[in-house]
């Protein structure tokens, strides 16, 4: 047995050694052991199961079937060409090709623990496997013990873990199957295989609405290289693509063509590799998602973004809690940013429903889904730019309704309008570029810009502007994102829109295609007709499974006061400055921009900048504190932090666990500067040396600045602002919850001190970076190789949150927050 009596880990190890040492054996795929891959390129050969011990090999790969199904690594990552299976003595090789189909059997749970051999669908799996291995085709799995079968074993992976320059496979592999999973990953190497070798200038082409998307739609669904689905924007006729095909003003059929420039071998090499079409269950899916072949920047432009069916059905359901069960029958519905028309799916009245789309492609989309049952009319389908046409380009009939004050009151403008901005998130903190004519080059945006001010850069105000000024009376059923509702950029557009906003739920965004952050989505029900100033109101709340979570209420903020006036300046000729606090906006969206450290820098990125000194540390601690303890969720992102009530100058406790939490949560660093921050004295750490300054257990003692520092300035600990009785120092009396905080630091402190070559005048922040050390990009590492120091700082971490759990309530008490 060549790898005997030797752990798991230590076997993975020598195997890549002994047979796969020219290969990239380091990637870690979930729960999978084992994956081999080529060097420099994302083409994996095997992904294997491995255990220590002699095993059966059935088992081993119902394991693996099961560990791979039940993370659907293959929606993420393309299929190696092998499955396998090894351990101490042996190694098993089978065609993923011919595994592949137990992954889209119907009805099975792919749930279950995959280690459990006594599951039905591990049962289930291992009679798969044994049929595939054993009869249908035992000369295509490949067995070789280690020791007996060494130069055969050599000689499998030589000849056939190679990536065939002409098709990319081994010869003896069926084609990959497509599915509605992994035809967008497959779509990702189109464009580096096939695109080049089409004769398109490509950027002229999407200009002028064109995109690849619709070429590989064309490739994809076709049978002998001809396009099977007739109403595709794109076609593919053997060895060319017709497009842009349209019937002239004098009734002529035109269209444009596109060749290959390399006489289509990469195209025949590409589609070598996969079966086409896919299994027809899947083509109307394919075609619906045709807004996942968009580009992102035309995408937020034109918003062809994707709604969840299960946000189209909620949605629907609420429409009806507002408007009445029969809504359907008794109002006419305009999806003005329809797509591919998937928010429509569901309604069932064909007669009152319009949809259109600013893409001639999508209006081909959506009238092949009509082909495929779509509930919709085909004349009822239709190209129209909402933010620049004007309404007399709309259907006659569509026109009659909006131009009809009565019928007019019956329409519903149900829409996910796209969600661009004129500047994006480095625009805004000025370490990036506007994003060009994303949200301004349109006439609603002209029209409106001087009347609604910032909140004409957010395209879906521009839907809501246009519809409440130009369809009076008309409702409104949209999602979007809060700003509407609750930024300052947008009062302008809160005192010219108000329509009455009847009810509103909330998810979170990144249910939604290509989101990634973590903030609420909401679908807002608006009765343009009621003219009602937005106040609040209760949202309800579902989770990203579609799950009720309760709910929240939703202010406007316009006549509140922002936290960010409640911290001054403590900068003046006879103060100790000992650091810079900052603050971008007053959400949790900026959360990770609060921060205090003692660079001398210019301050860029908008937003607080404060000078800390002995004259504002307290309102510092507080206002760093209360924008930190409290968690950030998708839920809360808008949230706004508020100038508080005056119960907080009396509250000498909260005040203190404020400072005690901000002494430990900031980024001070001695190569900066003189540190003022350190909470310790240098007998309680056991320093080498003095200090440069003891500042801050000066301010903790109530200690004058004389007896610290050549300056005849006073703590201000008890001034006006704070309630206290005038000018006198104050000594800083801990909760106990603080106290375990200080507790914590200090065996900290003291750990690091202890430590060769320890810099005397060490922050927090220091300290971490000593023992963690940074890895090749710069970046301090999470954790250290020191467990001690793991342990340490875990504790200390630990005691923090109990400490920000116990500031969390007077944060809502002294309105911080607003529940």
């Amino acid at each position: 047995m060549k790898y005997k009596n030797i752990p798991e880990e230590e076997i993975k190890n020598k195997v890549t050694r002994d047979f796969f040492q020219k290969f990239d054996c380091t990637r870690i795929l979930g729960k999978i052991d084992f994956a081999v891959k080529l060097p420099n390129e994302e083409v994996y050969l095997l992904w294997a199961e491995a255990k220590q011990k002699p095993s059966n090999i059935l088992v081993m790969l119902a394991h693996l079937v099961l560990t791979v199904g039940k993370a659907r690594t293959f929606d993420e990552i393309l299929p190696p060409l092998f499955l396998g299976c090894y351990d101490s003595e042996k190694i098993v090789f089978v065609p993923y090709s011919e595994i592949q189909d137990i992954f889209y059997q119907n009805d099975f749970n792919w749930n279950v623990a995959p280690s459990n051999p006594n599951t039905k669908e591990f049962k289930q799996v291992y009679a798969q496997v044994k049929k595939i291995v054993e009869n249908d085709m035992p000369w295509k799995t490949w067995l070789f013990y280690f020791e007996e079968d060494e130069r055969e074993l050599r000689r499998f992976i030589r000849e056939n873990f190679t990536y065939d320059a002409d098709r990319g496979i081994n010869p003896l592999v069926r084609p990959l199957v497509i599915d509605k999973n992994n035809f967008i990953i497959i779509y990702s190497k189109w464009l580096e295989t096939v695109r080049p070798t089409i004769a398109v200038k490509w950027e002229k082409a999407k200009a002028r609405g064109i995109i690849d998307g619709d070429f590989y739609l064309a490739d994809l669904l076709s049978a002998d290289n001809k396009t099977l689905k007739e109403k595709l924007f794109v076609l593919l006729h053997s060895h060319y693509y017709e497009f842009d095909r349209v019937i002239d003003e004098d009734d002529i059929y035109n269209s444009k063509r596109a060749e290959f420039s390399d006489n289509q071998k990469a195209h025949t090499q590409f589609w070598a590799k996969y079966a086409r079409p896919p299994h027809e269950d899947y083509w109307d899916y394919i075609v619906e998602r045709r807004d996942l072949l968009v580009p992102q920047d035309v995408r937020e432009r034109k918003g062809s973004f994707f709604t969840p069916g299960i946000w189209v059905e909620l949605s629907q359901r609420y429409i009806a809690g507002v408007f009445g069960e029969n809504w359907q029958e008794e109002y006419y519905v305009w999806d003005c940013a329809a797509g591919t028309g998937n928010l429509l799916t569901g309604l069932t009245d064909k007669y009152n429903i319009w949809a259109s789309t600013l893409d001639r492609q999508d209006v081909d989309v959506m009238r092949d889904r009509i082909r495929n049952g779509a509930n919709l009319l085909e004349d009822h389908v239709f190209q129209f730019d909402f933010l620049n046409d004007d309404f007399s380009k709309l259907p006659e009939n569509l026109q009659k309704i909006i131009n009809d004050p009565k019928k007019r009151n019956k329409l519903i403008i149900y829409i996910n309008p796209p969600y661009a901005e004129a500047g994006n998130s480095k625009q805004r903190t000025g370490t990036g570029e506007n994003k060009g004519k994303t949200a301004t080059a349109n006439a609603t945006y002209n029209r409106y810009k001087s009347t609604i001010g910032k909140a004409t850069n957010e395209l879906f105000v521009q839907f809501l502007i246009r519809i409440y000024c130009e369809i009076p009376a008309a409702k409104i059923a949209n999602f979007s994102t809060l700003k509407n509702l609750q930024s300052s950029n947008f009062s302008d557009f809160r005192k010219i829109f108000r329509a009455k906003l009847e009810k509103i739920f909330l998810v979170p965004a990144d249910t939604f295609d290509n989101v990634n952050g973590q903030f609420p989505i909401g679908f807002f029900v608006w009765d343009t007709k009621k003219n009602e100033e937005f106040k609040q109101i209760q949202a309800d709340i579902f989770d990203k499974n579609g799950n009720f979570d309760g709910t929240k209420m939703i202010y406007n903020f316009d006549d509140a006061k922002p936290l960010t006036l409640f911290t001054k300046t403590g900068s003046n000729g006879n103060t100790v400055k000992i650091g810079h606090f900052a603050a971008r906006g007053n959400d949790f969206q900026n959360q990770n921009a609060v921060f205090i450290d003692n660079q001398e820098k210019e301050k860029t990125g908008g937003g607080l900048h404060v000078t800390i000194s002995d004259m504002n540390l307290i309102e510092v601690a507080i206002s760093f504190a209360v924008r930190k303890v409290v968690k950030a969720t998708w839920l809360n992102d808008r949230d706004q932090f508020l100038y508080p009530n005056e119960k907080w100058k009396t509250d000498r406790e909260f005040q203190n666990d404020c400072l005690a939490y901000t002494l430990f949560n900031n980024n001070i660093q001695s190569k900066y500067g003189i540190n003022h921050w350190i909470p310790f004295t240098e007998y309680q750490v056991n320093a080498r040396e003095k200090f440069d300054s003891n500042f801050m257990t000066g301010f903790i003692e109530g200690k004058a600045i004389s007896n610290i520092i050549a300056e005849p300035v006073l703590f201000y600990g008890n001034d006006s602002k704070t309630g206290g009785d005038g000018y006198k120092p104050q000594v800083r009396k801990f909760s106990e919850t603080a106290k375990n905080v200080f507790r914590a630091g200090k065996e900290l402190w003291k750990y690091y001190h202890a430590q060769p070559y320890a810099n005397v005048n060490a922050s927090l922040y220091d300290i971490r970076e000593h023992f963690q050390g940074r890895n090749e990009k710069g970046k301090m590492n999470n954790k250290s190789t020191d467990e001690q120091y793991n342990e340490l700082i875990g504790n200390l971490r630990e005691t923090l949150k109990v400490l920000a759990a116990k500031i969390e309530p007077k944060v809502y008490e002294y309105e911080f927050l607003k529940r």
